[in-house]
């Protein structure tokens, strides 16, 4: 969606809704759509995900955060937060509706010897392992990184990774790819 017109959308809303004192901005959240921030009276949506939804997506973000405003810190996700959601037109769901949520490449993409792949937008601090590939072997669920798609070598991912690697070397694991 354009970003004017979702920030005119969301400044409509929160004043429909009697959030007429409470301020509205971007940020540069990557995973989350929304947050609700208590104590500076304000509602932010992130720049990239409402740049990738549709209207009807930053709707649903923005009536969200109203909810969580209108009900107080204290009420997390709860059925009181639902209420509110749910009368003031949201879903009163988390997350996204149907499950597919877009995303934004991270720089660092992670993937296992079956192809699948993760992704991060800071550098991996530990070895991790593929939670798709449950019944591989250890060794082929490490995910093997690539930062800004060229490959990295463990030893570049800091002495975490270096540690874990040799714990798993010392239990007799081998890692695909990793060396021996």
């Amino acid at each position: 969606m354009d970003l004017t017109a979702a920030a005119q959308l969301a400044r409509t809303l929160m004043d429909r809704h009697g959030l007429t004192s409470w301020t509205f901005a971007y940020d540069r959240a990557r995973v989350r759509a929304g947050a609700c921030h208590f104590t500076d009276r304000r509602i932010t949506l992130s720049r990239a995900l409402t740049a990738a939804h549709d209207e009807e997506q930053v709707r649903e973000t923005v009536l969200h955060e109203i909810a969580h405003a209108l009900v107080g810190p204290r009420h997390g996700h709860d059925a009181v937060w639902r209420r509110q959601a749910v009368a003031i037109g949201a879903t009163g769901q988390r997350g996204y509706a149907g499950g597919e949520e877009p995303v934004v490449p991270g720089r660092w993409q992670g993937r296992c010897v079956a192809g699948h792949v993760v992704h991060r937008h800071r550098r991996p601090s530990r070895i991790l392992l593929c939670a798709r590939c449950r019944g591989a072997t250890t060794g082929d669920r490490v995910l093997r990184w690539r930062l800004d798609g060229q490959p990295v070598p463990f030893e570049q991912l800091g002495p975490a990774v270096r540690r874990d690697l040799a714990l798993l070397r010392a239990r007799g694991t081998t890692v695909v790819g990793w060396g021996t």
